[in-house]
């Protein structure tokens, strides 16, 4: 079954990056469960305009850093959409802005759990079902990371950008691990990206702060992000596993 035609889950895709991703891949043809953390109705949005342009989606809650809830998320795919093809690892928190001698031990541990555990568990699963040495079929996962990874974050979440550091190496270390089993695995690096992001952690000016520093001197959009993954998930780079595919600017 070509890879197209199988089912992509999109972890965190009720907003933002996820949002966009979710949307893009279901006007390609991919049947997508969109997973949502809080926001049911967000998650119905995305779902309904899926849907709308003639594509198939499902909204389903889950924590991903919980492993019965992603266990959880990858019966209700399967059910409902048959095997799986493909999994986008977009699920993030970013513990708010803070320096590392003022972080609080229970906001790191949520940010490790989520950005770090949450990317292995469902990448996990993804393998159990996807790999040829468990009869699956193949098929592609992708890590969303950050250009945090590369730059570090000083002053703002140094802890968010060490679990996308982390991203990173697992997803070089997993496509060398299943590359002769049918997986391709790679990550989507994206930069300063139009999102709620930013106000959210109480810095609202923080894209028209920081544009300027930016060769290409803007901020990026979702969907700019979302082309990304939709070029790895093509036939186009079916000989692309262990990439970390920056979109930033020229950040």
């Amino acid at each position: 079954m070509p890879e197209t035609h199988r089912a992509v889950i999109v972890t965190g895709s009720s907003r933002g990056i996820g949002a966009a991703i979710a949307t893009l891949l279901g006007a390609g043809g991919f049947p997508v469960l969109v997973n949502y953390a809080a926001n049911r109705s967000a998650a119905d949005q995305v779902v309904q305009e899926i849907v709308s342009g003639g594509g198939r989606a499902v909204a389903a809650q889950g924590d991903v850093s919980q492993e019965k809830e992603v266990l959880r998320l990858f019966e209700t795919a399967e059910r409902v959409f048959g095997p799986i093809g493909a999994i986008v690892n977009n699920a993030g928190v970013t513990g708010g802005f803070s320096r590392v001698d003022e972080i609080g031990a229970d906001t790191l541990a949520q940010v490790l759990a989520v950005n770090i555990a949450g990317t292995i568990l469902c990448s996990r699963e993804a393998v159990r079902r996807m790999s040829s040495r468990h009869g699956g079929a193949g098929g592609s996962i992708i890590n969303i990371s950050s250009l945090a990874a590369r730059t570090g974050g000083a002053g703002e979440w140094v802890h968010y950008a060490a679990t996308k550091g982390a991203v990173n190496s697992f997803t070089i270390g997993l496509a060398r691990e299943v590359a002769d089993e049918g997986i391709r695995v790679n990550a989507v690096s994206p930069g300063l990206i139009e999102t709620d992001l930013h106000a959210a952690n109480g810095a609202p000016d923080r894209l028209h702060r920081l544009a300027p520093s930016i060769p290409m001197k803007r901020a990026g959009t979702p969907l700019e992000v979302a082309q990304g993954v939709l070029w790895l998930l093509s036939p186009a780079a079916s000989y692309t596993t262990g990439t970390i595919l920056e979109i930033g600017g020229g950040r």
